[in-house]
């Protein structure tokens, strides 16, 4: 039963990785993945667990193996842990999602999109993924990602050019959330659990994760060449019956909404979906009471209530299902013995972290990260040799945040940035893996080199 779980979530992936061409909807695979997986977990629990690679299980029990012991550690335990951290980031999705789809009804992209007004094709890209790099590191990399590709559908025309766009758009966006504690949800872990400190982190991570986004990009600059074609203002945009100042205002009020998050979560220390469903309220309140005074009626079409039906549901269904499989495999114990195997055979940090880069492009990074925090305990500041390394703000500790916040680049579906981009804009797996891969893999190890190189001076 415990391979027929990796059997399973398999199977699955392969589905999600040949949607275009089997024609079902990948938010339809994962869903059954993530259902049958703990559907499996649950009908052999003994003899999964009796296999004792389950830690969080051998912590739980002390290896009391009797059927309702077994029943209430997945049912009532861990089913409950990982479906309140999955719904963390449903809810954050959920809510940025609907903030960005506001602004975009409001046509509060406009006021951005017009002030653009280069149109060669290497200019453009050099300034979105500048701008998506240092954005996700005052918001998130999903955030980011999700308002940079509506922004995006705003410039350009044909589709082609829309995606090489929102895959540097993903490289720039995990990069720049990678040296952030609070730009992707592997560092805030290892902010939170006291592996690094925010100084050390930004310090240590900034030049090797500036130089996984600038390598791709200097090297897709060479292959792309020529001017941009704008796309035509739909009938919705050419309409004036927005006026200008709720444009504004509204833009100016959804990206305070977004930056306030993290800012939210460290003064109160609430979940960072907390504060975008904060967020989202009181932009929500804000055009409801907007309607009470304003007596137009062409714009009721505007109501958040109305424009929240326009959010893609299917992505977010996406998100719940494959997370749901991923918590399956860790709390039986695979990912337990994927970072078992890394320590016992490889032993190198540095390469251990490379390696849990490219496998979080195929695994989420945020158990993998969590295996880790779990299979090295925090030295003691005066550790000496190996152990050195696993001190607070230790080389482990911060190349692990880098390798695990851009590692997930490599594939379209590794990274959370990536599945958002892939869901707006309908990106082929293999359109990816074809046209994008290869530079994040560039990126990904010339940022890696440069971390070890700052470690010898």
């Amino acid at each position: 039963m415990f391979t027929l779980m990796l059997m399973v979530f398999i199977v699955g992936y392969i589905l999600i990785v040949f949607e275009h061409a089997l024609k079902i909807n990948k938010a339809a695979s994962a869903l059954l993945l993530g259902v049958l997986t703990w559907t499996v977990y649950i009908i052999g629990g003994k003899n999964i667990l009796s296999q004792g690679f389950s830690k969080s299980w051998i912590n739980f029990s002390a290896n009391n193996l009797n059927y309702e012991t077994i029943k209430h550690f997945i049912v009532d335990h861990e089913l409950p842990h990982h479906l309140a951290e999955i719904s963390g980031i449903i809810l954050f999705l959920l809510g940025a999602m609907t903030i960005v789809e506001v602004i975009d009804k409001y046509q509060g992209f406009r006021i951005i999109t017009e002030k653009i007004k280069t149109t060669n094709k290497v200019k453009l890209l050099w300034l979105i993924s500048f701008l998506t790099f240092f954005l996700s590191a005052i918001l998130d990399n999903l955030t980011t990602t999700i308002v940079m590709v509506a922004l995006m559908r705003k410039i350009l025309t044909d589709k082609h050019n829309r995606w090489l766009f929102a895959g540097l758009i993903v490289i720039s966006a995990n990069a720049g959330g990678a040296w952030s504690p609070i730009g992707d949800v592997t560092t805030i872990m290892l902010w939170i659990g006291g592996q690094v400190t925010a100084g050390s982190i930004i310090k240590s991570i900034i030049l090797p994760s500036f130089v996984s986004m600038v390598v791709p990009l200097t090297l897709l600059s060479f292959f792309i060449k020529g001017k941009i074609e704008k796309p035509a203002l739909d009938k919705e945009e050419t309409r004036e019956f927005i006026p200008r100042r709720d444009r504004i205002t509204i833009l100016i009020a959804g990206v305070l909404a977004l930056i306030s998050v993290p800012i939210f979560k460290t003064t109160t220390h609430l979940p960072p979906y907390m504060g975008m469903l904060l967020g989202l309220g009181f932009l929500w309140f804000y055009t409801d009471v907007r309607f009470v005074f304003n007596k137009r009626t062409d714009l009721r079409k505007l109501s958040v209530n109305k424009i929240i039906k326009d959010v893609d549901t299917p992505t977010v269904l996406f998100f719940l299902g494959i997370l749901s499989g991923v918590a399956a495999l860790q709390s039986a114990g695979h990912l337990d013995i994927l970072s078992g195997w890394l320590a016992d055979e490889i032993g190198n940090i540095y390469l251990i972290n490379i390696i849990i880069g490219v496998v979080s492009s195929i695994i989420d990074n945020v158990p993998l990260v969590a295996a880790s925090i779990g299979m090295y305990d925090i030295a003691q500041p005066d550790a000496i040799g190996y152990a050195s390394y696993f001190v607070q703000n230790g080389d482990f500790w911060s190349f692990l945040a880098y390798c695990a916040g851009t590692g997930g680049s490599v594939l379209i579906i590794g990274s959370a940035a990536g599945v958002a981009a892939m869901s707006l804009e309908k990106i082929d797996f293999f359109w990816y893996l074809k046209h994008i891969s290869w530079l994040a893999i560039a990126g990904y190890l010339s940022g890696a080199l440069t971390y070890w190189l700052l470690t010898l001076i």
